[in-house]
């Protein structure tokens, strides 16, 4: 699992994809006609040391695919910049983002599992995506978070709320985390009723997005509303509101499954008229 680059001296014979994170951000390779990729390249794009964990994951489009979280922000260098995992959904072709979320979800995994669960042992990869004791033999695999959102409509008007915990003031879709022995519409209603204390009917699915802030999967439904008034959930939201199309507020980025969700809505309702 560690691997050790002689920056100046040992030099790889093969070209791998690159996706080399700090903090929050991923390293990306600014082209010469303005566009960005991945750096793909012999050895890794920073140094490394004895004490830096190199995964190696699922090749991308045939290439070779590494992953690896840097120590220190990476020497001055006019191809290569810093930009955060979410922006980049805005600057990399889509498999190079959704590939750069599998890479960050992988890394958090293996800087969360050093030891065991079971009796403290060290753990070591076993393959791509599983580790194994080297005490007492326990597997482990990523584990998932997995999420519901759901757009509810009632006739020309969508319900939108402002969680407390999102990060700017654009209004978005009722979610939650699924609990355990429950099944995913059961989540829906439940996470619907809580939140804003209405009932809800004809929930359908309407698709899901992996969500590597860290680790989620967010899977997405749509439903009619079918009675009660709304109640914020104090506690989980500052805001909330029916809203035609016409008065609608900011609403979230074109890379979530919730602008998806509300995009879809929008198209079928000017549909209608």
């Amino acid at each position: 699992m560690r691997q050790t680059n002689n920056y100046n001296t040992n030099r790889m014979t093969t070209k791998h994809y690159y996706f080399a994170f700090y903090g929050g951000d991923i390293l990306l390779e600014r082209l010469h006609d303005g566009t960005y990729t991945i750096p793909c390249l012999e050895q890794p794009p920073t140094e490394t040391g004895q004490d830096t964990d190199i995964l190696d994951i699922a090749p991308t489009n045939g290439i070779g695919t590494k992953a690896y979280m840097m120590k220190n922000t990476p020497t001055a260098n006019q191809c290569f910049e810093l930009c955060g995992l979410r922006q980049s959904y805005y600057k990399l072709p889509h498999e190079l983002y959704v590939k750069a979320g599998k890479c960050e979800e992988l890394l958090y995994w293996n800087e969360h599992t050093k030891y065991c669960g079971k009796c403290g042992g060290k753990m070591e990869l076993n393959t791509q995506i599983s580790k194994k004791c080297t005490r007492c033999g326990y597997e482990a695999w990523p584990q998932l978070s997995t999420a519901i959102i759901v757009l509810v409509h009632k006739g020309d008007e969508v319900l939108l709320v402002h969680a407390k915990n999102f990060r700017g003031n654009f209004f978005g879709l009722v979610a939650g985390f699924v609990e355990t022995g429950e099944t995913l519409e059961e989540a829906v209603h439940r996470e619907v009723m809580e939140e804003t204390g209405l009932r809800i009917k004809d929930i359908r699915y309407f698709g899901s997005q992996p969500w590597p802030y860290p680790c989620g999967l967010m899977i997405g439904f749509n439903a009619s509303y079918d009675g009660g008034t709304l109640k914020l959930q104090q506690s989980e939201l500052s805001a909330g509101a029916w809203f035609s199309k016409d008065n609608l507020p900011e609403i979230p980025e074109r890379l979530s499954i919730a602008r998806k969700l509300i995009d879809a809505w929008l198209e079928s309702t000017e549909a209608k008229h």
